[in-house]
């Protein structure tokens, strides 16, 4: 009887291990993993650094060319982009697991060779969170670690919104992520950042997360706020319109570098930080006090 119950509670152990390294990816396709892997390669820079916020960045192997934080990653070699991925440079790392966007290519390929991939693409805050789990799930993290760091980050967006000074909620933001000009709108994740801070987006969910807008657009929002990436602010008062916006007149202009515009864009495990930069640079040019 002794053997049996030994017996089946190494059974139990098994499938209760085989359970925990199965996922549902963002495709809707089931990702089966037999053991934790040990060689990862990361596509997309919000998994890259999600995987490191796990503790586990000691498994990638191998990154896309977005992929920059934290610093130990620009040591690992490059594998092209999501787009344009390199399959045979992923192949030569040998990796147990590639980590990709939805919108990545080279799924089918990597899979018909063999190698388990997981589509992961977070497009709100819910999505982080969701991505935490799945990537710590695979990776064997323990639910309390991973429930530990969400709770992290939480925090740092309660923090944050704390600090926003009475008088400037409400102030009426634009938030331009590409030159075009493509904005960030209410229904992307920034505009829920923006939202938990008690801002307003002037650029409407209807529109798409992303929307391409005719400059006349932001003409007629006239914002209180423009938040950008530094090589893209310059060129503004030469666009039709906007030396008179008001924004750009009183010099209210958060013209961020690449590496906090990094840290803004990306929808992964630092949105606290974006939502600290969106307030330090809302009170830098506004005052923390009602004039």
């Amino acid at each position: 009887m002794k053997a049996v119950a030994l017996a089946l509670a190494g059974l139990l152990l098994w499938a209760t291990q085989a359970q925990a390294l199965q996922i549902t990816d963002d495709r809707g396709v089931p990702v089966k993993l037999a053991r934790a892997p040990q060689r990862i390669v990361s596509l997309f820079p919000s998994l890259t650094e999600t995987v490191c916020q796990l503790g586990q960045c000691q498994r990638l192997v191998g990154v896309d060319r977005y992929s920059n934080y934290p610093d130990s990653v620009l040591r690992l070699p490059q594998v092209g982009g999501g787009l344009d991925p390199s399959i045979e440079a992923i192949v030569a790392l040998r990796p147990d697991l590639v980590l990709m966007a939805t919108s990545s290519r080279g799924a089918a390929q990597l899979q018909a060779l063999g190698i388990p991939v997981a589509a992961l693409q977070p497009r709100s805050h819910a999505d982080v969170h969701h991505m935490l789990e799945q990537v710590g799930t695979l990776l064997e993290v323990p639910p309390v670690e991973t429930q530990r760091i969400w709770r992290e980050v939480e925090a740092g967006l309660g923090a944050a919104k704390r600090a926003v000074p009475a008088h400037l909620r409400g102030t009426r933001v634009y938030v331009e992520v590409n030159a075009g000009p493509y904005a960030a709108s209410e229904a992307s994740f920034i505009g829920e950042t923006l939202a938990r801070l008690g801002l307003r987006n002037v650029v409407p969910g209807a529109l798409g997360p992303y929307p391409k807008l005719n400059p006349e657009f932001v003409v007629r929002a006239d914002p209180d706020l423009i938040i950008v990436g530094d090589s893209n602010a310059a060129a503004m008062a030469g666009r039709p319109g906007w030396s008179g916006l008001r924004a750009l007149r009183a010099q209210r202009v958060c013209a961020f570098a690449p590496q906090q515009s990094d840290v803004l864009v990306r929808a992964g495990p630092r949105l606290a930080e974006g939502a600290q930069l969106v307030v330090q640079c809302l009170v830098d040019k506004f005052g923390e006090r009602q004039p």
